[in-house]
């Protein structure tokens, strides 16, 4: 697949879209990669959401672990190989188990032992709101009790916002980097 909004140069861009993509390569990502190259299109658009993604990836009430684990199960529910081979390295480092992200990977439930309890809820939690559309009165109910109000709202900006991030690489089939050593099956 050919890549439909794929870099421009920095020189090539608008005074707009060189104001946003400086914010990102300012911020704590460094460089202007993956989902934000096809967003330069549209520099208030992804200035807006850089901003959201950067507190929910870097600074989430449910912490960065559990935040990697819900974007992992996003990114298979979506097949974004971009998501994917980002954030599986990271939430191996981060302690996720390699035999969790394996499962994940295969579209399989991780087995009780590869999850820890608040990533067992976490990926159910995520899990039912991708295929349902909604999670059950025990997961919520759970999930409140472990995370608050706070950790609740943040895991369903995390699930909503790399679901967007995933619409909009898939759409402009943004390729997954070179670096990629896993790609999603399809």
């Amino acid at each position: 697949m050919e890549d439909r909004l794929g870099p421009i140069a920095f020189a090539d861009m608008s005074a707009a879209q060189q104001v946003a993509a400086q914010a990102v390569i300012d911020g704590p990502r460094g460089a202007l990669y993956g989902p934000f190259v096809p967003l330069i299109r549209s520099p208030e658009l992804m200035a807006a959401a850089q901003r959201m993604g950067e507190y929910l990836r870097y600074r989430s009430a449910i912490g960065t672990r559990l935040t990697e684990l819900a974007i992992l199960v996003t990114a298979r529910q979506w097949n974004q190989q971009v998501e994917w081979a980002i954030h599986a390295p990271i939430a191996r480092d981060y302690g996720v188990a390699e035999e969790a992200i394996a499962a994940i990977a295969a579209r399989r439930r991780p087995a009780a032992e590869a999850l820890l309890g608040d990533e067992a809820l976490v990926y159910e939690f995520c899990v039912q709101l991708h295929q349902r559309q909604r999670v059950d009165d025990a997961t919520y109910a759970a999930a409140l009790a472990a995370f608050g109000e706070h950790g609740v709202v943040d895991l369903m900006g995390i699930n909503g916002y790399y679901t967007f991030l995933a619409m909009v690489m898939n759409a402009a089939q943004t390729a997954a980097p070179a670096s990629a050593a896993a790609p999603l099956p399809e």
